[in-house]
C-alpha cells in the first residue's frame, strides 16, 4: 500500500481523469451536435433528447449516487460509474441510429450519477485535511482546463467528420483511472451512514423529471392536448409533489428539506435553478445558430465561448476571496445581472457575415457572460456551504449540484419546446409569402421540426430555393433571439432573488 503522499497523488490523478470524461463529453458534444443532426437526419426533438437523456438520469440520480458511495464504498461505486460511463460512451460512438444513441446517452447519465459525486468524495476522504484545499484546487484547475478544451476538441473533430471520437476519447481516460484506482487506492466508506437509502425518492425524482422532459420535448410533435402529453406532464408534476412530501416525512431523505428553512440556502438554490437554466440553454442553441445559420465551421464555433471560460477561471478565485470579505449577496446580485446583459446581447445580431463579424456581434456578449458568471460561481458556493450546518455541508453541496443539473434538464426541455413551436410558426409565415407550390409548402412544413437543419424542398427554381434558405435562417435567428431573451430574463430573476433572499436570517 502506498504512503499517504503517494496515495493522495494517485487519488487526485484518478479523480481528474474521471471528471475530465464528464466535462469533455458535455462541452465537446454541444459543438458536435449540428454534425450529428445532419448525419442522422434528426428532428429537433431527437436532438433535444440526445442532450437530455444523459442530463435527466444524471440530475435525478446524482444524490443517490453519492449516497451509494458512502454506503457501499466510494472506490467501488466510483469504479462502477467510470466503467458504465465508458461502456456507454463506446455505445454512443458506435451508434448506428438515433434510438441507440439516445439510449446509450441515458446509460451514460446513470454512469455519470455514480461517477461525478464519487470524484470529489473519494478525493476529500483520502486527502489529509491540511492538504485537502490544495488538492481540490488542483482538481478544479484541471476541471476548468478540460471544460475549456472540450468545445475546441468537439469543434475540431466535428470539422474532420470524426464526431464519434468525442465519445471514444473517454475510453483511454477510463482505463487509466480504473487501473490507478484498482492498483493504488484503498476502499473507504462512511461508517456512520444510515443503513437505508432513499430509493423511493430517487425513483420519484426520475419519474417526475422524465415526465416533464417527455411532455415538453414531444408536445410540439403531438400538441399539448394530446393524452400522452397531458399524462406525462401531469404525471411528472404529481411525482415531484409526492417526492417533496416523501422527503419531508422520511427519516433518511435524499434531500433534507430542513436545509431550505434558511432563506440564504433557498435563495442560492433558486438562483442556481434560474441562472443555470439560462446557462444550459444558450450554448446549446448558440452552437446550432453559429454552425447551421451563421456559417461558422465547427472548429471556429468551438472557439466562440473560449473567452467565457477564460474569464470564468480568472475571476472566480478573486470573487471567492471578495465574498469572504463583503459577503456573497452583492456579488450574487451583480454577477447574474451582468450575465443577463450578456445573454440579452446574444439576441441582438441577425444574420451575420460569419466569423469575420464575430468581434462586433457575439464577442461582447460572451465577455459579459464570462465576467458575470466569474463573479457568481465562487460566491454561490460560499452562500450554499455557509448557510448549511457544518455537519450538512456535503449534503448541501450535493443538493446545489443536483439543482444546477436539473435546471439544465428543464431548460432544454421547456425552451426546446418553445424553440420548436416558434421556429415552425415563423417559417410557416415566411413560406406563405414566398408563393410556393402546395407540395413544396407541405414538404417544408414536414421539415420544420428539424429547426435550422430543415432541407429546402426539391424541384424549386433558384430564386425560390434561395428564398426558402433565407426564410429557414431568419426563422431560426428569430427563435434563437427569443431563447436568449428568455435566458436574460432568467438571469435577472436570479439576481433579484439573490438581492431579496441571500443574507437574510432564518
Amino acid at each position: 500500500m502506498p504512503d499517504s503522499g503517494r496515495l493522495e497523488r494517485w487519488v487526485l490523478i484518478a479523480s481528474v481523469l474521471a471528471s475530465s470524461m464528464a466535462f469533455i463529453d458535455s462541452t465537446a458534444l454541444n459543438v458536435a451536435l449540428p454534425t450529428l443532426q445532419t448525419e442522422f437526419n434528426m428532428g429537433g426533438s431527437q436532438l433535444l433528447w440526445v442532450v437530455n437523456a444523459y442530463a435527466l438520469f444524471l440530475s435525478a440520480l446524482i444524490l443517490v449516487g453519492g449516497s451509494l458511495g458512502d454506503h457501499y464504498g466510494r472506490k467501488r461505486v466510483f469504479m462502477a460509474g467510470i466503467s458504465l460511463f465508458a461502456v456507454a460512451s463506446m455505445a454512443c460512438g458506435l451508434a448506428p441510429n438515433v434510438a441507440i444513441l439516445i439510449a446509450a446517452r441515458a446509460v451514460q447519465g446513470i454512469g455519470g450519477a455514480l461517477m461525478v459525486p464519487g470524484s470529489l468524495a473519494i478525493l476529500s476522504a483520502s486527502v489529509a485535511p491540511e492538504r485537502r484545499g490544495t488538492a481540490i484546487g488542483t482538481w478544479s484547475t484541471f476541471s476548468t482546463l478540460t471544460t475549456l478544451l472540450g468545445p475546441l476538441l468537439g469543434g475540431w473533430l466535428a470539422g474532420q467528420g470524426l464526431w464519434r471520437v468525442v465519445f471514444f476519447v473517454n475510453l483511454p481516460l477510463a482505463v487509466m483511472a480504473l487501473y490507478i484506482l484498482n492498483r493504488y487506492v484503498p476502499e473507504n466508506r462512511d461508517e456512520t451512514m444510515s443503513p437505508r437509502l432513499d430509493y423511493p425518492g430517487a425513483f420519484l425524482a426520475t419519474i417526475g423529471l422524465a415526465g416533464l422532459t417527455y411532455g415538453f420535448i414531444e408536445a410540439p410533435n403531438f400538441g399539448f392536448g394530446d393524452p400522452r402529453i397531458l399524462l406525462a406532464l401531469v404525471g411528472g408534476v404529481v411525482a415531484l409533489i409526492v417526492f417533496i412530501v416523501l422527503e419531508a416525512r422520511s427519516d433518511h431523505p435524499m434531500v433534507p428539506l430542513r436545509l431550505f428553512r434558511s432563506p440564504t440556502f433557498s435563495g442560492a438554490n433558486a438562483l442556481t435553478l434560474f441562472l443555470y437554466a439560462a446557462l444550459s440553454a444558450s450554448p446549446f442553441f448558440l452552437s446550432l445558430n453559429l454552425i447551421q445559420v451563421q456559417g461558422y465551421a465547427p472548429d471556429k464555433a468551438g472557439l466562440v465561448l473560449l473567452p467565457f471560460g477564460i474569464l470564468l477561471a480568472l475571476i472566480s478565485r478573486r470573487a471567492g476571496k471578495l465574498a469572504d470579505k463583503i459577503g456573497p449577496r452583492p456579488l450574487l446580485t451583480v454577477g447574474p445581472a451582468l450575465a443577463g446583459v450578456g445573454f440579452f446581447m446574444l439576441a441582438l445580431p441577425g444574420l451575420t457575415t460569419g466569423p469575420d463579424s464575430y468581434w462586433t456581434t457575439y464577442f461582447p456578449a460572451v465577455i459579459l457572460m464570462g465576467i458575470g458568471m466569474g463573479i457568481t460561481v465562487a460566491p454561490l458556493t460560499t452562500a450554499v456551504m455557509t448557510s448549511a450546518p457544518a455537519e450538512s455541508t456535503g449534503t448541501a453541496s450535493g443538493i446545489n449540484n443536483a439543482v444546477a443539473r436539473t435546471a439544465g434538464v428543464l431548460a432544454i426541455a421547456i425552451l426546446g419546446a418553445v424553440a420548436l413551436v416558434t421556429f415552425s410558426q415563423s417559417l410557416d409565415a415566411k413560406a406563405e409569402n414566398l408563393n410556393l407550390p402546395a407540395n413544396a409548402l407541405a414538404a417544408l412544413r414536414l421539415e420544420a421540426p428539424k429547426l435550422a437543419d430543415a432541407a429546402v424542398p426539391a424541384g424549386l427554381d433558384a430564386a425560390a430555393e434561395a428564398g426558402v434558405e433565407t426564410a429557414i435562417k431568419q426563422s431560426f435567428v428569430e427563435t434563437f433571439n427569443l431563447i436568449t431573451v428568455i435566458a436574460a430574463g432568467l438571469a435577472w430573476l436570479s439576481a433579484l432573488l439573490a438581492y431579496v433572499m441571500v443574507g437574510r436570517r432564518k
